[in-house]
Order: structure tokens, then C-alpha cells, then sequence
């Protein structure tokens, strides 16, 4: 691996601020199975891992609404496994669609109303 460019900056994490912490943080953790690598409860913060990225979680007395600008886009394996542990934590996942640039996905929201989008690559395509 080559050493990172000192002229870039690196993204350490994409933070998620909330008004229902505790809530989304079981979320995470429990339905996206998640690893929660800091939780610091007097402050209301969480950074969870998601393979090489990360996900941190405020807690904030006010927020604006979630934002169809953006969603959290995360490569599973294999989606009807995924969407069956969604299921069984009473998440609505809907059938996942083909998309033309090889992979297949399906969309659900978090308890905030953020978009989460799960896919998984055919056997032909891979990034």
C-alpha cells in the first residue's frame, strides 16, 4: 500500500447528529450489526466501525430533519440474508432491485429517516 498523500486530507468519519442517540445507536449496532469501537454516554457520542469506514453518532437537544440529499451506502455480501436479519428486527426492506451497473440493492431507513442503502455486487462486477 502506498503511503498516504500528506497534500489530502483523509475522511475519518461521517457523523450522524440525532436527538434520539441511544435509539439510533442500538440501530446501528444491533440491526446493521455494526462494531461500536468508542460510546461515550455522558457526552452522547459513538463512533461504530463499518469495515474500513466509520460512523459517529451525536447527541444533539435539536436537529434538522433528515435529508433525501444524501444516504449511507454500505456493500453487504449477500442481500437476502441481510434483508432477512432486517426483517427479523422488524425492519420494512423491500425486495432488492438490479441496477445496469452491476450490483443489486435495496433502501431502508434508520429510525431518524436517513436513507440506507445496502448492496451487493454480482459475480461479474466488483469495484
Amino acid at each position: 500500500m502506498a503511503a498516504p498523500d500528506k497534500r489530502r486530507p483523509t475522511l475519518f468519519a461521517v457523523e450522524i447528529r440525532t436527538t434520539r442517540w441511544d435509539d439510533l445507536v442500538a440501530w446501528y449496532r444491533d440491526t446493521l450489526g455494526l462494531e461500536v469501537l468508542l460510546r461515550v454516554v455522558d457526552d452522547r457520542y459513538a463512533l461504530l466501525a463499518a469495515g474500513s469506514a466509520r460512523l459517529a453518532i451525536l447527541g444533539r437537544e435539536a436537529t434538522d430533519p433528515a435529508s433525501r440529499r444524501w444516504s449511507l451506502g454500505f456493500e453487504v455480501t449477500d442481500l437476502a440474508v441481510v434483508r432477512a436479519q432486517l426483517a427479523a428486527r422488524g425492519v420494512a426492506a423491500p425486495e432488492p432491485t438490479a441496477n445496469p451497473e452491476g450490483f443489486r440493492e435495496l433502501v431502508v431507513i434508520d429510525p431518524d429517516g436517513n436513507r440506507i442503502r445496502l448492496f451487493a455486487w454480482s459475480d461479474d462486477h466488483r469495484y
